[in-house]
């Protein structure tokens, strides 16, 4: 759904929702990356502006555009995606439609550009929900909500980097090694980071979180080159479980 106009019955019109909130939005963007924040299993009520799951990642899409500029030259838009209600709300999926409402923006307003998609919790849900858009060239998924019945199959031929805390108590970690040996079977490049030391709001290795996002979006776009051990699993077919549980450097 776009910011176009809406009019009610009464004639009196209001501005219908935005998906998309562009960060930075340079003219001519060579790439994209879009931001997409948690949520809950079930709500109708839209998030407030104050909204602590979309505030926890306002830095990351700044680390994103921090690192654009250490880029080869090329620019790269940043946005995040706003959302109609705080639920997923089951079979409507409303974030993934939101997180679909936003891509058909993004290509409204930039044309079919290269595009990854940052997504915690239930955003990283939406985003990988929403990867089968032409224009999704990668997923970098945090601590997903990932269902053990979750599709896999639209993933084929993406790349989908999963990051995981092993003291996540909210989105099991083993239900992301699950989903990720299946979207490996079903034809994605897949890999893995776990967090040590990190739970599922980020707050622990905070900054480690915030810079591994950023670099390997940057990555899947070709602004940076990809970890070797990235590289490596993600060059793995099948359900091979090598690769997904590398450690993520950093300071604990």
């Amino acid at each position: 759904m776009s910011g176009r106009a809406a009019v009610h019955s009464g004639g009196a019109v209001a501005e219908a929702h935005r998906s998309l909130v562009w960060r930075a939005l340079p003219e001519a963007p060579d790439a994209a990356v879009l931001v997409l924040h948690g949520g809950k299993e079930f709500g109708a009520a839209p998030p407030s502006a104050l909204n602590l799951p979309g505030l926890r990642m306002l830095p990351f899409a700044k680390a994103v555009r921090r690192g654009a500029v250490a880029a080869d030259g090329r620019s790269l838009a940043v946005g995040t995606v706003r959302y109609r209600c705080r639920g997923w709300n089951g079979d409507r999926a409303d974030a993934a439609r939101d997180a679909e409402a936003a891509l058909s923006d993004l290509v409204e307003r930039l044309g079919p550009v290269p595009t990854v998609l940052i997504g915690h919790s239930m955003g990283g849900r939406a985003a990988l929900r929403a990867a089968a858009h032409p224009c999704v060239r990668g997923v970098v998924a945090l601590a997903p909500w990932c269902p053990r019945d979750e599709p896999t199959a639209h993933l084929r031929d993406r790349s989908v980097l999963m990051l995981h805390g092993d003291r996540d108590k909210i989105t099991p970690p083993d239900d992301t090694d699950l989903f990720a040996l299946r979207a490996r079977g079903d034809g994605a490049r897949v890999a893995g980071y776990r967090v040590l030391g990190s739970g599922h709001t980020l707050m622990r290795r905070a900054g480690d979180w915030h810079r591994a996002a950023a670099a390997l979006s940057l990555a899947l776009l070709g602004l940076a080159p990809l970890p070797e051990e990235v590289d490596t699993a993600l060059a793995l077919h099948g359900r091979n479980p090598e690769g997904l549980h590398i450690p993520l450097p950093g300071r604990r």
